[in-house]
């Protein structure tokens, strides 16, 4: 077959596969490791809530019944909490299924999406997936999203804009002023995204722009169960949005999504506020912690309000040097090369025992790795 006409578009084939962190039990068998920690992924380290467990090992009994597709508890579950109608949200395969409900409806070859610099990369993927042009404005200097930049770059082609709030990999957020202030410059057409995995970890600072808030007719919420419920394991998502959009939205989503076990795990997160103020709670602590260990190492963390902080290491050879030798030791962290941040290292927040080890592991690192790059 010619190239010219040639069974998978260029756009596919230059697509980045999707890296996720290490796994423990990949890093076990590799390394003969029984001490692990994992401080990579932004998962919950206090795990599931028991209710989220209890409701799940329930369902295991209804296995080879197809689940129901409409997600009626669920849904009434979050349409009491966040005071909406069941017409205003959708569910999926965690919020990143839901994006791609959004890329198939929305997005054709040649559209343009914009977006920011050292954002979620898993947004990049899908947008190129269908061919869309990915325009990316700059991030501030200390790496927020410009607001004023990514204004500058809305235009006529533009069809979707992108924000996550706060951002991954920075834990950097826009504020209240600045969504104000894009909003007044996005024509009416064109869809905003708000990606707001770590929802709950932001809302507890008072500038933060909680978007349900606000009530534009061109702008989805999407929210996951996979970071402060911690579920990330049965994938599940949601998305706030205006009835008209959420309707158009289901016709192309997959049925049955999310799945049976997924659905009850939710309805029993949400059921259990004490485990999720337990997270916040450790997080918060552990965040103060690991932000002062890293400003005493002269590392420069960027300042974030979620469940992980990303550091400046310097050069690209630090980073991968920092980051081996730590799998050395059992603990898994996150390199940002395919963020276009060489020089950076992510950690997410773990339980004190989990950053003990960390610290543990940083103390017998840094002797060598100083001298090695110029620290002395």
């Amino acid at each position: 077959m010619s190239n010219n006409h040639s069974l998978v578009p260029d756009y596919i084939k230059n697509l980045k596969v999707y890296q996720a962190g290490k796994p423990i039990d990949e890093l076990a068998r590799e390394r003969g490791l029984t001490r692990i920690s994992k401080l990579a992924s932004n998962e919950n380290p206090l795990g599931p809530s028991p209710f989220a467990i209890k409701e799940m090992t329930n369902g295991l009994w209804d296995l080879h019944l197809y689940p129901d597709m409409h997600a009626f508890k669920l849904k009434t579950a979050l349409a009491k909490l966040y005071d909406l109608k069941l017409e205003n949200i959708i569910l999926g395969n965690g919020s990143e299924g839901i994006m791609s409900y959004i890329v198939r409806a929305f997005l054709r070859p040649g559209d343009e999406v914009l977006s920011s610099e050292h954002t979620f990369i898993g947004f990049y993927i899908l947008a190129r997936s269908v061919g869309s042009q990915l325009k990316l404005a700059p991030m501030t200097q200390d790496f927020r999203f410009n607001i004023q930049e990514m204004i500058n770059n809305i235009s006529d082609k533009t069809k979707i804009i992108y924000i996550a709030n706060p951002n991954n990999p920075t834990g950097t957020y826009i504020r209240k002023s600045e969504f104000d202030q894009l909003m007044e410059h996005v024509p009416s057409h064109v869809l905003v995204i708000l990606d707001e995995a770590y929802f709950e970890f932001g809302k507890e600072f008072t500038n933060y722009p909680d978007s349900m808030d606000y009530r534009y007719d061109n702008v989805i919420t999407l929210r996951t169960f996979s970071k402060a419920y911690g579920l990330a394991g049965i994938r599940c998502g949601y998305g706030f949005a205006h009835e008209e959009l959420i309707s158009n939205l289901t016709k192309i989503k997959l049925p049955f999504e999310p799945n049976l076990i997924a659905q009850l795990g939710a309805v029993g997160a949400l059921n259990d506020l004490p485990h999720l103020k337990r997270t916040i709670s450790n997080n918060a602590l552990e965040r103060e912690r690991l932000h002062k260990y890293l400003l005493d190492k002269e590392f420069n963390p960027i300042e974030s309000i979620t469940n992980f902080i990303a550091f400046k290491t310097g050069s690209s050879e630090a980073s991968t040097h920092l980051y081996n030798s730590l799998l050395d030791r059992g603990v898994i962290i996150r390199p940002l090369v395919a963020n276009e941040m060489p020089d950076f290292i992510r950690i997410s927040i773990g339980t004190k025992d989990e950053m003990d080890h960390f610290y543990e592991a940083m103390e017998e690192i840094l002797p060598e790795y100083n001298k090695k790059f110029g620290r002395c």
